[in-house]
C-alpha cells in the first residue's frame, strides 16, 4: 500500500534496513523505524498544532506500544501525553514512568485494574460509556483521596463504529447520564470523545470528518447547555498536519496521532503530506513451494492493503507480487510471486497494528546521514528485545552492498 511513496519520500531506509540485515542486526519480520525521520514528523504536528491549540496526545499501539519512542515524543517532541487505548497499554507506559493522559476509550480498564488506575497510575482522564464503569472509578477515587477526570463517549444511530467497538451512551440519554456521574463524589466531567472522527476519503483524497463528528460536537453543546464546559473535545482517528485547521474549526481542543508519526496515513499514498514515511517491513525469502518464494511473515495485517512487495538479489530490486492467500490461517510465511534465492532479504510497507502481530521492532537512527544505528530492539507490544550485536558500530549505506 505505501511502497511506492516509501521508495520515493524515503529511499535512504531501505537501504539502511537492506545494510543493517547484511550486517546481521535484523532479523526478518521486523518493522524498521527510522527515529529521525518520526521525530521530524511529529515535530511538524506540533508545530501545526500549536499554531491552532490543539493538544496532542500520542497513540502508540501501531508502533507496537514502544516506551522509547513515547518518551522521546514527551521529551523531544513536547507531546502533552500518551493515550492508552487499553489497560495493558496503560501498565505498560505507567511501568516506563510516563505521562499517561487518556485510557479507556477503545477498551475499557477491568475491575480489577480500577484501583492501581486512580491511585497509582493517575490519568489525566478515563473515557467511560457505562454507568458502572464511572461508578467504580468513583469508589476507587473516593478510597484514594484524590479527584478524577472523565471523558463522555456518546452515540447516534448514523454513527460509523468499527465491529467489536460497538460502545457509548445513547446521545438521547445525555442528561440522565450527566446527572447520575454529577452524582458521584471524586469524579468530574473533563469532556467528550468519540472514534473515529475523521476518515480519508478516496474519492476526494481528502480527509473528512465522519458523521461520529457531528455526535461529538452535538454532545459538547448538550453538555455546555448543562452547565458544563468541556475542558476536552478530543476527536481522534487521522491526526496529522492536515487536519489540524479541521479540528480547530469543529471546536476540537485535542487530537492523537498515531499512523501520521510514522507517515502511514491512506492520504499519504495519493497525495505527498507534511508527514513523510518512517517505517517498513523487513523479511526475508525462507524458502520455495512449486514457482512460488516464502517468506517469514508474522507482520501482516489484514487491513494493511498489502499487495507488493521488493526482493533483492545480485545488487537489484525485483518488485513483487506478495500474497497471504488465506485469512484465517496464520502468517508464518508470506508467498512471493517468483523463485528467488533463500535468505534475499524482502521489503514492504504497508499500513499496520503492530501491537496486533508477531514482530520485532528495530528503532534505527542516522539513516539520513547514510549511518544508520540500531538504537534498540523491541518486541511488537513494547518489551525490550536484546542488544544487537554491533549496536555501538556506524555502518556506511553509501559504501555498503547487498545480496
Amino acid at each position: 500500500m505505501f511502497l511506492q511513496a516509501l521508495e520515493k519520500q524515503n529511499p535512504d531506509l531501505i537501504e539502511a534496513a537492506l545494510s543493517l540485515f547484511k550486517q546481521g542486526q535484523l532479523m526478518p519480520d521486523t518493522t524498521v523505524i527510522d527515529v529521525d525521520q518520526l521525530i521530524e514528523n511529529a515535530m511538524k504536528m506540533r508545530e501545526s498544532a500549536d499554531k491552532y491549540g490543539i493538544k496532542l496526545f500520542a497513540m502508540t499501539k501501531q508502533f507496537g506500544r514502544n516506551p522509547h519512542l513515547a518518551k522521546i515524543l514527551i521529551e523531544q517532541c513536547h507531546f502533552d501525553g500518551i493515550v492508552c487505548v487499553d489497560f495493558k497499554e496503560a501498565r505498560l507506559m505507567a511501568k516506563h514512568g510516563l505521562p499517561i493522559a487518556n485510557v479507556g476509550h477503545l477498551v475499557q480498564p477491568p475491575t480489577n485494574m480500577i484501583e492501581t488506575l486512580v491511585s497509582e497510575i493517575k490519568p489525566q482522564v478515563i473515557t467511560v460509556y457505562s454507568l458502572d464503569k464511572a461508578k467504580q472509578i468513583s469508589d476507587a477515587a473516593v478510597r484514594s483521596s484524590r479527584q478524577q477526570g472523565l471523558l463522555l463517549k456518546f452515540f447516534h444511530q448514523r454513527d460509523q463504529l468499527y465491529t467489536n467497538q460497538e460502545s457509548g451512551f445513547p446521545l438521547e440519554d445525555l442528561a440522565a447520564v450527566v446527572a447520575e456521574i454529577q452524582a458521584m463524589p471524586n469524579v468530574y466531567i473533563e469532556g467528550v470523545t468519540h472514534f473515529p472522527c475523521f476518515l480519508f476519503d478516496q474519492t476526494s483524497g481528502a480527509m473528512l470528518p465522519t458523521p461520529n463528528l457531528t455526535t461529538l460536537v452535538e454532545a459538547k453543546v448538550a453538555l455546555n447547555a448543562l452547565g458544563i464546559e468541556c475542558r476536552q473535545v478530543n476527536a481522534p482517528s487521522a491526526t496529522c498536519v492536515e487536519t489540524m485547521p479541521l479540528l480547530a474549526e469543529f471546536g476540537c481542543t485535542h487530537g492523537e496521532p498515531g499512523h501520521s508519526l510514522t507517515g502511514t496515513m491512506p492520504s499519504n499514498v495519493s497525495l505527498p503530506q507534511a508527514e513523510k514515511i518512517a517505517m517498513l517491513y523487513l523479511s526475508e525469502v525462507s524458502h520455495h513451494y512449486g514457482q512460488d518464494s516464502y517468506c517469514f511473515a508474522g507482520g501482516y495485517y489484514r487491513r494493511g492493503g498489502l499487495e507488493n512487495g521488493l526482493v533483492y538479489h545480485e545488487g537489484k530490486r525485483h518488485p513483487v507480487s506478495i500474497y497471504n492467500d488465506d485469512r484465517d490461517s496464520i502468517d508464518y510465511h508470506l508467498r512471493v510471486a517468483g523463485l528467488f534465492p533463500v535468505g534475499s532479504p524482502v521489503v514492504m510497507a504497508y499500513r499496520t497494528q503492530v501491537f496486533v502481530t508477531r514482530s520485532d521492532v528495530a528503532l534505527v537512527s542516522g539513516i539520513a546521514t547514510g549511518k544508520p544505528r540500531v538504537m534498540a530492539l523491541y518486541d511488537s507490544l513494547g518489551n525490550q528485545l536484546g542488544s544487537p550485536a554491533l549496536e555501538s558500530q556506524q555502518i556506511d549505506t553509501k559504501e555498503a552492498h547487498y545480496g
